[in-house]
C-alpha cells in the first residue's frame, strides 16, 4: 500500500471523525466545540389590559423569574434591572435540561422601591406550594398611605427538549397587581368641598398573595389615600360665580378579587358620621362597559387598574349618586339602586 493511500485515508477518517463530534456536540462536553442553545428564551409581554396592547417595556421595571422543576422545586432564578427590559425586543435566555417546568415571574419584586417582599424568600430547592408575595409591614400606616410601587406577575408551564439544539421560545403575558383608586367629591349645588372635612378608607384583606396569585387568608386592613386635596371644577352662576371646588383622595390598592368584599368607607372628621358605606368590588364591576359584558368580572378587574369615581353630596353631605369613569365611558348610579 503506498503511503499516498495511506495519507488519504488518514484524512477522510478524521474528517468523519470530526464531523461526528461536532454533530454530537449538545449531547457531550468537549472543549472547542461550537456552543449549542438548549433551553428557554422568553419574551415577556404585559397585554392584559383594557387596550389589549403590550404595555411592558413602558410599565415593567425590573423583572424576577423562578423555575420550577417538574418535582415543584425551585432550580433557577434570574434576575434583570437594567435598561433591557424597556426594549421590545428583550429576551431572557435559560440553559435548562430536558424536562417540564413552571416558570413564576414577577415585574417590580427587585426594584430598590418595591413595595413587595417573598416570605419566606425562595431558595434554591425550595418549593413552589411555599411561593407567597405580601405587601411589606408598615406601608398601611394611619393616617397617611403610600403609593404602591407596580406589581406585576405571569405564570406558564413549558417542556424543554434539548434534542433539538435550539431554545424553545415562549412567551409570559403578565398582568398588574396593583390599583389606583381616585375618589372626589363634590356638592351637587356647587358648594365647595374640602378634603379635610372627610376621613377616607377602604378596607380590605388582600394584602398576600400564593404562588397562582390567588389571595391567602389575612386579616382586614385599611388602606390611607398616599395623595388629597382640593380642584376647582369652574364658576357656579348660581352663587355670583363662585369658584366651584372638589375634594378628592388617591388610594394604593392591591389586587382587587372578585368573592372579596372590599369596602369605601367616608366619614366626617367632626363627627364621625357616615358620608359613604358602600361595597366597593359591585360598583367597580358595575362601570364595565356593555362591549365587554361577556368578559368575566374577575378579568374585569384584573385588566382595569386605574379607578375613578365621583360622588355627588347633596345638602346634608349625602351622596346622591356616583359617576365612574373608565377610559372613553362613564357609569352613573343612583344611591337608590341597589348592586
Amino acid at each position: 500500500m503506498s503511503h499516498k493511500y495511506i495519507f488519504r485515508s488518514a484524512i477522510m477518517a478524521l474528517t468523519i471523525f470530526s464531523a461526528a463530534a461536532i454533530s454530537s456536540g449538545c449531547d457531550r462536553l468537549e472543549e472547542n466545540l461550537p456552543e449549542c442553545e438548549q433551553g428557554l428564551r422568553l419574551r415577556f409581554t404585559y397585554t392584559w389590559n383594557m387596550e389589549f396592547a403590550n404595555a411592558f417595556p413602558s410599565q415593567v421595571d425590573c423583572l424576577t423569574l423562578y423555575v420550577y422543576d417538574s418535582d415543584g422545586s425551585l432550580v433557577e432564578t434570574r434576575n434583570e434591572s437594567t435598561e433591557a427590559l424597556s426594549d421590545e425586543s428583550y429576551r431572557m435566555e435559560i440553559d435548562l435540561p430536558d424536562g417540564d417546568y413552571t416558570l413564576v415571574a414577577y415585574g417590580g419584586m427587585n426594584c430598590q422601591e418595591t413595595s413587595f417582599e417573598h416570605n419566606p424568600a425562595p431558595t434554591a430547592g425550595s418549593l413552589l406550594s411555599t411561593l407567597t408575595t405580601e405587601l411589606k409591614p408598615g406601608l398601611l400606616t394611619a393616617p397617611e398611605g403610600r403609593r404602591l410601587h407596580n406589581l406585576f406577575y405571569g405564570r406558564k408551564e413549558v417542556k424543554v427538549v434539548t434534542k433539538t439544539n435550539q431554545y424553545v421560545e415562549e412567551t409570559i403575558d403578565m398582568m398588574r397587581d396593583t390599583n389606583n383608586l381616585r375618589v372626589m367629591l363634590q356638592h351637587v349645588d356647587g358648594t365647595p368641598v374640602d378634603d379635610k372635612d372627610f376621613k377616607f378608607i377602604v378596607k380590605d384583606n388582600n394584602t398576600a398573595m400564593a404562588w397562582d396569585n390567588s389571595l391567602l387568608p389575612t386579616p382586614e386592613v385599611e388602606y390611607y389615600p398616599w395623595a388629597r386635596g382640593t380642584l376647582p371644577v369652574g364658576v357656579n352662576p348660581g352663587q355670583d360665580g363662585a369658584d366651584v371646588t372638589m375634594a378628592y383622595a388617591e388610594f394604593s390598592l392591591c389586587r382587587l378579587v372578585d368573592g372579596n368584599s372590599p369596602q369605601l368607607l367616608i366619614t366626617k372628621v367632626d363627627n364621625d358620621d357616615i358620608v359613604i358605606d358602600l361595597p366597593l368590588l359591585n360598583y367597580l364591576v358595575a362601570s364595565k362597559s356593555e362591549q365587554y359584558n361577556k368578559m368575566p368580572d374577575q378579568e374585569y378587574l384584573d385588566r382595569q387598574h386605574d379607578w375613578n369615581m365621583t360622588f355627588f353630596l347633596d345638602s346634608g353631605l349625602r351622596w346622591v349618586y356616583v359617576e365612574i369613569k373608565v377610559l372613553d365611558w362613564v357609569v352613573r348610579i343612583n344611591n337608590n339602586i341597589e348592586l
